[in-house]
């Protein structure tokens, strides 16, 4: 129990969790830094870097019994502290992005305007408004001109009538399209929080109302008008909406729209973030709509742009790489039904998982631990399976995880079925309809086949195969339904059910039909 106390304390101290994820470089940058500062190179702050930077798991009292700082001071002193680093990244030229390149230049036009040198100040300004308008930052762009007009009525020019004529226009301009952006953004949030929230939808009643308001909130705008963020909003707007009324080809479409976007405009290093996650969405809804050919494809093409480093590589960057690039590739041997070869993944994926805990969100994990699950049981590894079912059943804080949490239960109960453990399966059904009286969104596929399979322990052995072909008929008519398919896309029941009648592994099914649909 203390060591899951200590490991919730560790996750949850930002300036323990900031050390962490310094690199050696930007160590050695802040080391360079203090140095710089003069005088203060035995400060408290920097000892308790040095001490907190050898530290293995975060302990306030073992930090206090070092003698560096009192209890009292301690809060005092990691907020110096974690200030200072801040600093030093913003410092650090692997961090000097455009944004902060903008930034810098407005802060400098501001000094020289305050000390009345209005000429310079302006040459600055302009250089810097150029700058934010080539790579899309057009809400800084917005604060620049504010200031440019500023300081036009107070450095008269002959120029100054028409000079005046063009930054009201050009405000004017940016003006609409941060406004446009804006809206846009919301409503991409605003359906993002939905799905968290709500989940897909479950009936007619639930895309009426979905599409009412995607409409209503949707801004009017003159498409030719939009440059690359406007665009980027509104495809991923679109992408949220297709996702929750579970229309996956439509997702592939704006998926598509964005990966294409940023080739197009060539600003994948400037957003980079906002990159993986189109491509990550790309490969998503190719796997769910089974495009195992294009699936193939942008994994390749994913990977080589990794190896190639045009991606630009960060803290962040590194670890969305990590998360989309792995999840994918266990994909793969989902749609290939090749369980067997991705087993190399499982060790390689805990120790990123351990490499990354102080930073990995445990949505992410839970969702990885399921996605081995249905590796090892695809493998026919049905105790392995079990091992990693149970990591997510014995989790907890996982409501936005209720459909990971259910289908791990669902899938549970198969495996131990499988395993012939039938002395805890009666343990396990009554273990999952506890947890599934609790969810109100159940789906009626879970509630078919959680019925069928409890009555499998009063069939005859020599009616069993029998039995499976009730229930793989019972679910069958499901498979293409637009509000129960996703349960399919979680857990290929219907796959295994015809691996019990047809004597074949699970594995050989799904290989059998991957290659009649890429005939």
């Amino acid at each position: 129990m203390s060591k899951i106390i200590t490991s919730a304390s560790q996750q949850n101290d930002a300036l323990f969790v900031l050390i962490k994820s310094l690199t050696k470089s930007e160590k050695r940058q802040f080391n360079l830094y203090v140095g710089r500062l003069g005088g203060n190179i035995d400060a408290k702050f920097f000892s308790l870097f040095k001490f907190l930077e050898k530290l293995k798991i975060y302990d306030e009292k073992v930090i206090i019994g070092s003698g560096i700082v009192s209890k009292q001071q301690l809060s005092n002193l990691k907020a110096h502290l974690y200030k200072q680093i801040l600093i030093s990244l913003r410092l650090n030229p692997a961090h000097k992005n455009v944004r902060i390149q903008i930034r810098e230049q407005l802060d400098f036009a501001t000094v020289l305007y305050q000390k009345g040198l209005y000429k310079q100040s302006l040459k600055l300004l302009e250089k810097a408004k150029n700058m934010a308008l080539d790579n899309e930052e057009k809400n800084i762009a917005y604060e620049i001109v504010e200031l440019e007009k500023v300081i036009e009525t107070q450095y008269i020019t002959r120029s100054l009538s028409n000079r005046a004529d063009q930054l009201s226009v050009q405000a004017k301009e940016l003006s609409q399209q941060n406004v446009i952006a804006s809206k846009l953004s919301n409503l991409s949030l605003q359906l993002y929080s939905h799905l968290l929230q709500n989940g897909y939808v479950k009936n007619e009643k639930e895309v009426a109302f979905l599409e009412v308001y995607f409409n209503k909130k949707m801004p009017k705008y003159d498409y030719r008008s939009l440059g690359f963020r406007e665009k980027l909003w509104l495809y991923k707007a679109n992408l949220w909406y297709s996702f929750l009324i579970q229309d996956f080809l439509l997702s592939y479409k704006y998926a598509r729209k964005c990966v294409d976007l940023f080739n197009s405009s060539k600003l994948i290093h400037l957003h980079p973030v906002f990159y993986l996650k189109s491509k990550n969405y790309l490969l998503e809804a190719s796997f769910l709509v089974k495009k195992t050919s294009t699936f193939k494809k942008e994994l390749a093409a994913f990977e080589t742009e990794i190896e190639n480093k045009e991606i630009p590589l960060n803290t962040n960057t590194e670890l969305l790489i990590f998360m989309y690039l792995y999840s994918n590739k266990l994909h793969l041997h989902f749609l290939e039904g090749s369980f067997k070869s991705g087993e190399y993944l499982v060790a390689v994926i805990n120790a990123k998982i351990e490499k990354y805990q102080n930073r990995l969100d445990n949505h992410y994990v839970v969702l990885l631990n399921y996605k081995i699950a249905c590796l090892y049981f695809g493998m026919g590894e049905n105790r392995s399976c079990i091992a990693y079912l149970q990591k997510i059943i014995r989790s907890k804080n996982l409501s936005s995880a209720e459909d990971l949490q259910c289908f791990a239960r669902i899938l549970n109960l198969i495996a131990h079925y499988e395993c012939g453990l039938d002395y805890d399966l009666e343990r396990q059904f009554v273990d999952t309809y506890k947890f599934l009286l609790k969810m109100e969104n159940l789906q009626e596929v879970q509630k078919v086949f959680l019925a069928s399979i409890r009555d499998l322990s009063d069939v005859f052995p020599h009616e069993i195969k029998n039995e499976f072909k009730k229930i793989h008929a019972k679910l069958k008519k499901f498979e293409n339904h637009p509000y129960e398919k996703r349960a399919f896309l979680y857990l290929d029941i219907l796959s295994w059910l015809e691996s019990k009648i047809q004597n074949k592994s699970i594995a050989t099914i799904i290989k059998e039909k991957a290659n009649l649909s890429a005939k």
